[in-house]
């Protein structure tokens, strides 16, 4: 597939911050509380002046109506994320499992929506911040899948259907995903020479993003590179949760367990 330049948002970061957390693909959800109170805990913990959460924070998100529940999983996020939002700025960049999440969801909480990708100005520093997927160009059906998906006519024909028909998709789609995960099947990576065109399009030399669940750093091109967030799973062995976080020392990675 060919490359698509977009359209780089940015955001200038406020001269009092001096530490910043990236994370992504924490998929949380209802049967893993393992993951969630490893979350609630770090945002009750962090130092960071602001967390930008790179997407896939949610392992399905069915549409902003399910907070209208009390006691529903949607519900129980919201209350967490804006209690951590009277400390500091938090940042989210939808994933391709909660790209639904939507403005009522962000005003209720305290969140700041970011567009896919955002370019992140920190004091000398130019570095474009992503989900990773539309990067991923040989998963050509996910690709084709994405371009319906985030298309605006698509969505509101989804969320027209009834919450509970919503919430039997999204478990589906979870069961889906797990048996992926068991077959070992194969999932695209990003692609190295679009990744550098993003990157010299924005103008930055280092490139932040989850989705591919190999936390690695790639040296592009002299001076571009890209590096890539973990998930979280704390099921795992041996269980991840990490945050990359930016300070006055540079880009380092913090593991939280």
């Amino acid at each position: 597939m060919t490359t698509t330049v977009p359209q780089f948002e940015e955001l200038f970061a406020p001269s009092h911050w001096r530490t910043v957390d990236f994370l992504a693909d924490l998929h949380l959800h209802p049967g893993d509380l393992a993951t969630w109170a490893a979350w609630q805990r770090y945002l009750d913990t962090t130092p960071a002046d602001a967390v930008f959460m790179l997407g896939d924070l949610f392992e399905v998100w069915v549409g902003d109506d399910a907070l209208a529940e009390p006691d529903s999983f949607e519900a129980q996020g919201a209350a967490v994320l804006h209690a951590a939002a009277q400390r500091r700025a938090l940042f989210f960049m939808a994933g391709n499992r909660d790209f639904l999440l939507g403005s009522a969801f962000a005003q209720q909480c305290g969140l700041h929506i970011l567009s896919d990708p955002t370019v992140l100005q920190w004091q000398q520093q130019r570095l474009l911040l992503s989900h990773g997927d539309a990067l991923c160009l040989d998963d050509v059906a996910y690709q084709r899948f994405r371009a319906v998906a985030r298309n605006r006519a698509w969505q509101q024909q989804f969320l027209a259907q009834p919450l509970a028909e919503r919430r039997a998709q999204a478990r589906h789609l979870r069961q889906e995903s797990e048996a992926h995960k068991q077959s070992g099947t194969f999932y695209a990576d990003v692609d190295a020479a679009a990744a550098i065109v993003w990157l010299e399009a924005a103008k930055a030399h280092t490139l932040i993003h989850g989705h591919t669940h190999r936390p690695a750093e790639h040296t592009l091109a002299p001076d571009l590179s890209r590096i890539v967030l973990s998930d979280w799973d704390l099921a795992a062995q041996p269980a991840r949760a990490q945050v990359l976080r930016l300070d006055a020392h540079g880009l380092h990675r913090i593991a939280l367990v």
